[in-house]
């Protein structure tokens, strides 16, 4: 356990951001998961919608710093792909 004054507050606060941090790279991959759900069953119109939310939410944790520009290109690039290619 910290014994100076700042470090317990450095604790508290790396509480806080961690579970910021986790609940929005969880909507991330929900968002991802509910597009390839929607493809899977094959809704186009649904899989457009869920695109548009997945790549907000993919946006949002890429620019907080959660998942790397690399990755959050990547996804954003396989789900539109995914999306596109449907009839």
């Amino acid at each position: 356990m910290p014994n100076l004054k700042n470090a317990k507050k450095r604790v508290l606060v790396n509480v806080k951001k961690e579970k910021v941090n986790n609940e929005c790279g969880a909507c991330m991959k929900t968002a991802i998961k509910n597009v390839e759900r929607a493809v899977a069953v094959k809704d186009k119109q649904k899989a457009e919608e869920k695109l548009k939310v997945a790549i907000k939410a993919i946006d949002k944790a890429s620019a907080k710093g959660i998942a790397s520009k690399n990755t959050c290109a990547r996804n954003k690039s396989r789900l539109s792909k995914k999306v596109n290619s449907m009839e």
